[in-house]
């Protein structure tokens, strides 16, 4: 165990798990962990607790959960847990009386290849925008967002058919090495950064809201394919389907893409006895999951079962 670190963790989703994990396995002194509030979910709003907070529960950690990182009496609680550095994995913009506080830093692990993709959805809009590789790294945090001097930085091939949850997974993984070499580093004073270009053409993770989760079906083929398993599991991409006088809002998840010429208007809905798919500009996407409203998620095949496509279904 590092006899010189006591590190303040601070995190909420499962990607920041594996990362916390990893921190204790090889014996980190983990003083405190900082995440949010519980929060009201579900029919019954009854109240959920983070994944880390699951997490660091089950391993008797020392839990904060402010509502406000400025209040006095949490910077307080904060300075009294006398940590020399503190590791942020996926949670929220932190104010400078917060990250300035410990000895060796406060340093974040962002799931892109920065100076790109800076922001809230980085591995959702890897997958949009159709890059090959992505990657994590960890950065001192200073006053903006992710744009501090950069530690560390590990690439990974984004595969063809790749989807976030898949990438999410991977990167969850390499994330969590990435950090551990960036805390050995500090422990053996040897850490070297690097300050971000400031280029102008910069692609940016913009947070995901319901207007840019939208499949528009005048786009290429392979725009629409990749927005689909850019937003499969989570969010999920969505649209309309015209069907007859119904017109219902869905979501689309497993999908292929097929090209070829024809002549049908985008959207147009083509089924057979076990497939569904829709046209658009260059070719076809081949639907494989999909979420009626009110409704789990669902095969092709066991829509197909119980659902009845008009002549004229278009997806709008």
């Amino acid at each position: 165990m590092s006899k010189t670190l006591r590190i303040v963790f601070m995190g909420t989703p499962d990607f920041a798990v594996a990362t916390l994990e990893g921190l204790l396995h090889h014996g980190y002194n983990i003083v405190g962990v900082i995440t949010a509030p519980d929060k009201p979910a579900g029919r019954g709003q009854k109240l959920t607790l983070s994944a880390v907070k699951q997490f660091a529960l089950s391993k008797h950690l020392n839990i904060l959960q402010p509502t406000n990182l400025k209040d006095p009496n949490f910077i307080e609680e904060l300075k009294a847990l006398n940590a020399n550095l503190q590791i942020v994995v996926a949670f929220r913009m932190l104010p400078e009386v917060v990250w300035s506080m410990p000895k060796y830093g406060t340093f974040n692990l962002h799931a892109s290849l920065l100076p790109n993709y800076r922001g809230a959805a980085p591995i959702h809009w890897a997958i949009i925008n159709g890059e090959t590789k992505t990657g994590v790294t960890t950065f001192f945090i200073d006053e903006k967002i992710d744009t501090g001097a950069m530690i560390l930085q590990e690439a990974i091939g984004i595969e063809p058919d790749e989807t976030v949850g898949s990438l999410h997974d991977k990167l969850m993984v390499l994330g969590r090495d990435l950090v551990l070499k960036t805390v050995r580093l500090i422990e053996n004073q040897t850490v070297s950064t690097t300050i971000q270009s400031k280029s102008e053409d910069l692609r940016t993770a913009y947070k995901l809201h319901k207007d840019n989760c939208k499949i528009d079906w005048e786009a290429s083929l392979d725009h629409i394919y990749n927005k689909i398993r850019g937003l499969n599991p989570f969010p999920g991409a969505w649209c309309y389907l015209k069907n007859g006088e119904e017109e219902l809002s869905i979501k689309l998840f497993e999908v292929e893409k097929e090209t070829s010429r024809h002549a049908l208007e985008p959207g147009k809905v083509l089924t057979g006895k076990n497939y569904l798919k829709v046209a658009v500009r260059d070719g076809y996407i081949l639907i494989h999951g999909i979420q009626l409203p009110g409704k789990r998620k669902m095969d092709t095949t066991s829509l197909l079962n119980g659902f009845h496509f008009n002549e004229d279904a278009i997806m709008l």
